[in-house]
């Protein structure tokens, strides 16, 4: 069996970090992992970030991923929320990047519809979707683990290019494409 591509998809958060990876093989997707970094115990948030960043690092060095899939804030009405949120996406694209993994961002309605066809299904039927798309047994008590899981086959599904093309390959690719958020 020749693994054609591995994808690791982050959904990133201060509270629950949610991760999956899956497999490519003879352009079928294969489960092999899905957990979450359980970051709520934690009150400095700069450790927080410090942990995100070494557990996506740790999660690149281990399964060696071709590719990282990243759900995109989601603009709520918190600011507050919305920047530390943006901070926890941002440290784990920086593990990717100093990787070299190219990496594409997906707004959170996007993975909801390739993985359920409906942009505003909930958390569980998301996780029920994937359990029968990719058979695994038991749901995970956390269902950010299941979200993070979405985004690498929302990414499998879309050949790995967001309709934005949001996908850096470096930090220079990163900065290019957005001038305005880089001073």
């Amino acid at each position: 069996m020749v693994v054609e591509k591995i994808i690791l998809g982050v959904d990133p958060g201060t509270t629950v970090m949610g991760f999956g990876i899956i497999e490519v093989v003879k352009n079928q997707m294969r489960f092999v992992q899905m957990n979450e970094l359980l970051l709520s115990k934690y009150d400095n948030h700069y450790l927080k970030l410090k942990l995100i960043f070494e557990r996506t690092t740790e999660l690149i060095d281990t399964y060696h991923p071709d590719e990282l899939a990243i759900e995109a804030p989601f603009f709520g009405k918190n600011v507050q929320s919305m920047l530390k949120l943006g901070r926890a996406q941002g440290v784990a694209m920086a593990a990717g990047l100093a990787r070299d993994l190219p990496i594409t961002e997906y707004e959170p309605k996007k993975v909801k519809m390739a993985i359920t066809g409906n942009g505003n299904a909930s958390k569980e039927q998301v996780a029920k979707m994937l359990q029968q798309l990719l058979r695994f047994k038991q749901l995970p008590s956390h269902l950010d683990a299941t979200d993070g899981l979405a985004v690498a086959v929302c990414h499998f599904f879309n050949g790995g290019k967001a309709e934005k093309q949001q996908s850096y390959s470096s930090w220079e690719a990163f900065v290019k494409q957005n001038e305005n958020r880089v001073s």
